[in-house]
């Protein structure tokens, strides 16, 4: 699967609500498996909504990675907490997390420049003010609804996501959006291992 350029029509469309009769049929499921192909295929990609693959449905994927960094960055707080040199992992698998016709339905009054990227946008980094805590209600793969709060990266990949949903890329809210290809990238960081 090829995720689509920023030109692509489908980007700037109000994606449509999946029926909920038809979450579980084959068309939506294989839509799904897709998705998780495209943001796969993607060493630094931690998100995906269905109209970045040219699919104007009202979807996104969040990549197990996400929930590791999290569960990592978890366990080095109970370490300082708890003043222990090693603490151990466990080693938990994590899923990709499945969103079908998310809504954000609360957010913190607290907000925070963050720096963002996009899949479909290669390339490009800016700030954009995202709320610091957001809670997003949904269905999974089995059609269930569920509702999930989050905050930090997570907070802000909802509500990234949620703006793709609606047509809206990050550099219609950034600041200082700046190229920076892997070999400036890379470059940085050299420079800062000195």
């Amino acid at each position: 699967m090829e995720i689509v350029e920023g030109n692509h029509p489908t980007l700037r469309q109000i994606a449509l609500e999946v029926p909920v009769g038809k979450i579980k049929s084959r068309g939506i499921q294989k839509i799904l498996g897709d998705m998780k192909k495209a943001l796969h295929a993607e060493d630094d990609g931690v998100a995906i909504a269905a109209p970045q693959i040219g699919v104007s449905q009202r979807i996104f994927v969040v990549s197990e990675n996400v929930l590791e960094i999290k569960n990592r960055a978890g366990l080095q707080k109970l370490a300082s907490e708890t003043e222990k040199e090693k603490v151990k992992p466990k080693t938990s698998r994590y899923k990709d997390l499945i969103f079908i016709n998310p809504r954000i339905i609360k957010t913190s009054k607290d907000s925070s420049l963050m720096v963002e990227g996009c899949l479909s946008l290669r390339w490009l980094y800016g700030n954009v003010m995202r709320k610091k805590k957001a809670t997003i209600e949904a269905r999974n793969e089995k059609g269930e609804k569920f509702t999930r709060g989050a905050s930090g990266l997570l907070a802000q990949i909802f509500q990234h996501e949620t703006d793709h949903l609606d047509g809206i890329l990050f550099i219609d809210k950034a600041k200082d959006v700046e190229n920076i290809p892997p070999e400036k990238q890379r470059a940085h960081e050299k420079h800062n291992e000195k």
